[in-house]
């Protein structure tokens, strides 16, 4: 049984963190975006800029989207997020690459069962992945395939972002339109 004490450090604690990633983003110069990856430049304009550095908080630092919506490289094929010399693991420091960032296209699983990632970056009327913010909620609440609302993404943690606030769900798609849109894939 947890103690009264045990529960009230812990709150305090997710207290203190969250507190500390809002100071973070509310020290930021004006138009900057905290968490945002060097070399995607993102477009501001018309955009909520405290949703906006929300969403990239939500996306980049807490969400990791790019892990799994990563576009693939071109050769050799991987699914790596990062640019060539810039794998943490390998190499010490993390430079994500800008051209391949949220485009979409990685591939989970074998035929015929095998899915692959949707891209996030916007459309041409700038809508992240095609969605509407109704639509993207509904992804995110449910996990029902925008294309086929009878199929649901097995892949997609939606089970975790469910419990998102609207206004936290708002920020990451407000962040996604800020985004460029990601050149062809291979």
């Amino acid at each position: 049984m947890t103690s009264l004490f045990a529960k009230k450090t812990v709150r305090l604690a997710i207290i203190g963190l969250l507190g500390c990633s809002v100071s973070a983003i509310a020290a930021t110069p004006k138009n900057t975006v905290p968490y945002n990856p060097p070399g995607v430049i993102l477009d501001l304009k018309k955009k909520n800029l405290s949703l906006v550095k929300t969403g990239s908080y939500l996306v980049n630092a807490i969400g990791n989207c790019n892990s799994c919506h990563v576009a693939p490289a071109a050769a050799p094929i991987s699914n790596s997020v990062y640019a060539a010399g810039g794998d943490p693991f390998k190499d010490g420091k993390e430079i994500i690459d800008p051209l391949r960032f949220l485009g979409g296209g990685r591939k989970f699983g074998a035929a015929p069962a095998q899915v692959t990632a949707n891209e996030l970056t916007p459309d041409a009327a700038g809508n992240p992945g095609k969605l509407t913010l109704k639509q993207f909620i509904t992804v995110m609440r449910t996990g029902k395939d925008p294309d086929d609302a009878s199929k649901t993404i097995q892949t997609m943690p939606w089970p975790i972002y469910k419990n998102l606030t609207d206004h936290d769900l708002k920020a990451m798609y407000e962040y996604f339109r800020a985004l460029p849109v990601t050149p062809a894939k291979p």
